[in-house]
């Protein structure tokens, strides 16, 4: 009979126990809500919003390295959306840049070729995030960073009202992302 009074009074532990863990969020989930609190709490870059949005797909990435390597893919898809996008408004495909143009038109170009250069730099740095060398892969990352920021700029400095105002602060946080959690990789 004590047997049977041990299992009525520990089945409702049990159960709640069972509850509980059914009702936890998945443990990548809870990985990246702990690397988006460290590497996005204290930075004046980004914060933990933009990083939990951002990193909401990396479902497999179960490190740093491997959230790095996910903010990286991002990164690369905005600068080839980004560069598709200056197409357009240059007339590439279709549409033309405005008569009040010449500024903005100096200006998407610059920034075309700067697009040019982080879609470029991609594969050498999904390696060295995949080798470890991820030396290598920050000075590239600050470098697409960089390019995020001076894009913008130019727009600034010519007066010219800037069409990627969006894309360049995704590339340049993604970018900075990237660099936050590979120092914890």
């Amino acid at each position: 009979m004590n047997a049977v009074c041990v299992i009525l009074l520990l089945f409702p532990v049990l159960l709640s126990a069972a509850e509980a863990f059914a009702n936890a969020p998945p443990a990548s989930a809870n990985m990246i809500l702990a690397a988006c609190k460290t590497v996005g709490g204290g930075s004046t870059y980004f914060d933990v919003t933009f990083c939990l949005g951002a990193l909401r797909s990396a479902g497999g990435a179960g490190d740093y390295q491997g959230l790095a390597a996910v903010a990286l893919d991002l990164l690369a898809t905005n600068a080839t959306s980004t560069e598709a996008k200056i197409d357009r408004l240059l007339g590439i495909s279709g549409a033309e840049v405005k008569a009040d143009g010449a500024a903005l038109a100096r200006c998407l170009r610059s920034c075309q070729s700067m697009y040019g250069g982080i879609v470029d730099d991609e594969p050498a740095c999904t390696a060295a995030v995949k080798g470890g060398r991820f030396g290598e892969a920050t000075a590239i990352l600050e470098k697409a960073a960089a390019a995020a920021k001076e894009c913008e700029g130019g727009f600034e400095k010519s007066k010219a009202a800037s069409p990627l105002t969006t894309e360049n602060d995704n590339a340049f946080k993604l970018a900075k992302l990237a660099v936050a959690l590979l120092r914890f990789a």
